[in-house]
This record gives structure tokens, sequence and C-alpha cells, in this order.
């Protein structure tokens, strides 16, 4: 666990040095910088996504774990659940909730967050994880100075979730295999592509409703294998 640590106090480490700085930037400065952070989000989804194992498996995933997800009115309920943490820390902002969501996918959602933190449970091997580190918390600076303390939260997020796979990553690896990791992998890559759309303001596609796809992708490639 001690990785998945060091990863989330490089978020709040990130955050803090934006949140310290991103106050003195310029309106008009912070949407240079939304736009660019926007851009490389985009990019870092669609080449997470180009390693899809299936198209129609990753467009069941999607469509089924969307319907499900917007039944359940996971955004919504993260967004709160941003909103309540920003709160008891002191802190009020209509964009706590949406950081919060959006870092939350952003840092978990690739094939680093999972294949690192199987590494690091299973092999002792942390080097995956803190290459991670340091990109998350380079992302961290941009997206606290856009979004505020919403960001920082995030680190609860990488906490929970790679933590998971790091206590149950022998089982998991097992479970899913090799090609079920690039399904959920490519799956997230597609979210990150949602938030990136949002980012650029292109449209609000609601990603995290989209959330029970990175379960469902694993699932329905094992499925499609046996048959």
């Amino acid at each position: 666990m001690g990785a998945v640590f060091i990863n989330a106090l490089a978020v709040v480490l990130g955050s803090v040095i934006g949140l310290l700085f991103g106050r003195k930037i310029k309106s008009s400065l912070q949407e240079v910088i939304m736009y660019a952070a926007g851009t490389v989000v985009l990019m870092l989804g669609i080449q997470m996504s180009l390693e899809i194992p299936s198209v129609l498996v990753a467009l069941f995933a999607l469509a089924i774990g969307g319907i499900i997800g917007t039944l359940l009115r996971i955004e919504e309920r993260v967004y709160g659940l941003g909103e309540k943490l920003g709160a008891k820390a002191g802190n009020a902002g209509g964009s706590i909730g949406m950081g919060f969501l959006n870092a939350s996918v952003l840092f978990c959602a690739g094939a680093m967050a999972v294949v690192g933190s199987i590494q690091a449970g299973v092999e002792g091997d942390y080097s995956l994880i803190y290459i991670k580190s340091v990109m998350d918390g380079m992302v961290a600076i941009v997206f606290s100075a856009i979004y505020g303390f919403g960001t920082l939260l995030s680190a609860i997020s990488i906490i929970i979730y790679q933590g998971f796979f790091t206590l149950l990553g022998g089982y998991i690896e097992s479970l899913i295999g090799e090609t079920g990791i690039s399904a959920l992998s490519a799956e997230g890559g597609l979210l990150l592509i949602m938030i990136a759309l949002k980012l650029l303001g292109i449209k609000d596609t609601k990603g995290g409703n989209f959330l029970p796809a990175l379960i469902l992708a694993p699932l329905f490639q094992a499925l499609a294998s046996m048959l």
C-alpha cells in the first residue's frame, strides 16, 4: 500500500501548488490552461482507447454501463460527495464536486492505475506507480488551478481504488487476465475522452454515469473470449 499512498500524496502536493498559485492566474489564462488540459486528456484518452481488444465489447460496456449509471445517478452522487467533503473541510464552491469527479476518473481510469497497483501488490514493483505519481502530481497542479479543492479530494479515490487492486492484485490479475486489463484500460480511455469534451467546452457528456463500464468491459471481454 506504500506506493498507493505515495501516489495520493503526489496528487495532494500538486493540488496544493495549484491552489496556492492558481488564483493568481487571470481568468483568460485559466481558460488557456483548461483548453491545454482538455487537449492533453483527449490525446491520452485516444491513446488508451486504441488498445481496445474488441470494439463491440467497448460499445456494449459503454452503452449498458451508461444506462446503469444514469439510472443510479452516479455522476450526481459522486458530485454531491465531492461537495460534502469540501464543505466538511471548510471549502465551498460549485466546482469542488466537478473537480473531485473529473480528477478521480482521470487518475483512476488508466492502465497504469490498475497494472501498477497489481505489480506493487503482487511483485513489490513500485516503478510504474512512481511514474504515475509524477504524472498525476503535474496534472493535479493544472486541475486544481481550474477546479480548486475538489482535485485534492481525489486523493481519497486513489487510495480506495488503487488500494483495492494492490491488496487483491494477484486474484484480479488471474481472474481477468491481460486481455481483461486491456479492455478495462481502453474503456477508461473512452471515459477520458468524455472528460476532454467537457474541458474543451464541446459537450457535457455526464461521464461519471459511465463508470460502470469499467467493470463491465473486462467481464464482457471474458464472455466474448469464451464464445
